[in-house]
């Protein structure tokens, strides 16, 4: 992976003002593609694509379905930034170069950030196919991004997460997933550090701590960019059931740990019909291709949404002012 030192606000400037001497105009939303759903980026007209390796001080992803292309130019009218593919803690990645690319867009003037992941659905309503609204998250990945020697360009030391997910972009993108016929819903994100899938166990664990998906990354992002103020919507693509959820006609499980169960999820579980077996069948080939195949639904939303933000002014007000670059 990369150095041992700490891709800090000098490294970032540098990269701000290659990417200004490269893009056309000044994007106002930034988005981060996940797993699977690189090709929400051919949406882009008037595009720049500049790969990470060219900009300097950028991470290069390594994991599959993460090209590592940086696109800028324009989605219905919404000069926009996005971010194809991203770093995970589990590369080997330290937090800082995890969320270095989000915050040298927010750097560059970006004003509100939309990010998408997939995930594997733990709530009875959280299917294959559907979308997640982020509404909430838990952070179970053993590392803070705001942890260590403060830097305070990159915003407050003691952040407040109450909200850590912008109401108002999350009335507008329940709105506008209605107006595009796509089943969505909100839910709170489970982040683990992964490589590996989790157990049945685990699984259990986190619905009884509340999760309704659990995924391998979003939430740096999402606390370095709270941290400076800037506000975010997040949204899951569920790629599958998570261990020992996936429905099987043949085995039943016995009558009170599927009451147990169901009531932990909140939601009724349809024949009491799940699985008994540990794993069977998460890989991360089927996230990929049920992430391809969401895409188009994420195509459709961004396509209605990222309008309806532009005309509602952008974002709420920035809580802070970043330090300009020098040209």
């Amino acid at each position: 992976m990369g150095s041992t030192a700490t891709l800090g606000i000098d490294e970032a400037q540098r990269a701000v003002r290659f990417l200004k001497r490269r893009w056309a105009g000044e994007p106002r939303v930034g988005i981060v593609l996940g797993s699977g759903l690189g090709s929400v980026a051919a949406r882009l007209s008037k595009a720049v694509r500049i790969p990470y390796h060219a900009i300097p001080n950028f991470p290069v992803p390594t994991a599959e379905g993460h090209a590592g292309m940086l696109h800028a130019g324009e989605w219905r009218g919404v000069p926009v930034a996005i971010l194809e593919g991203r770093l995970h803690l589990y590369e080997g990645w330290r937090p800082d170069e995890v969320v270095f690319p989000v915050r040298v867009l927010a750097l560059a003037g970006i004003e509100c950030f939309v990010l998408t992941c997939a995930a594997g659905g733990i709530a009875g309503r959280a299917l294959p196919g559907r979308l997640m609204i982020l509404a909430d998250h838990l952070n179970l990945q053993g590392a803070n991004v705001l942890a260590g020697a403060h830097e305070p360009e990159w915003g407050r030391r003691f952040v407040d997460f109450s909200e850590a997910y912008d109401r108002k972009l999350r009335a507008l993108a329940r709105q506008s997933a209605r107006r595009s016929g796509i089943r969505s819903f909100e839910g709170v994100y489970a982040a683990v550090v992964g490589p590996s899938y989790e157990t049945p166990a685990e699984i259990r664990a986190l619905a009884a701590l509340g999760a309704d998906a659990v995924g391998m990354s979003t939430v740096p992002e999402v606390m370095a960019l709270r941290a400076l103020g800037l506000p975010v919507l997040a949204v899951a693509s569920i790629t599958n059931r998570a261990a020992g959820l996936a429905k099987r006609p043949s085995k039943t499980l016995p009558k009170a740990l599927s009451k147990t169960l169901s009531a932990v999820e909140g939601s009724a579980v349809e024949g009491s019909q799940l699985e008994r077996s540990a794993v069977e069948g998460l890989s991360h080939e089927e996230v990929l291709r049920v992430g391809r195949k969401s895409a188009r639904d994420l195509w459709r939303w961004l396509d209605d949404l990222l309008p309806r933000i532009a005309d509602a002014g952008g974002s709420p007000p920035v809580v802070r002012k970043l330090p300009t670059t020098q040209p």
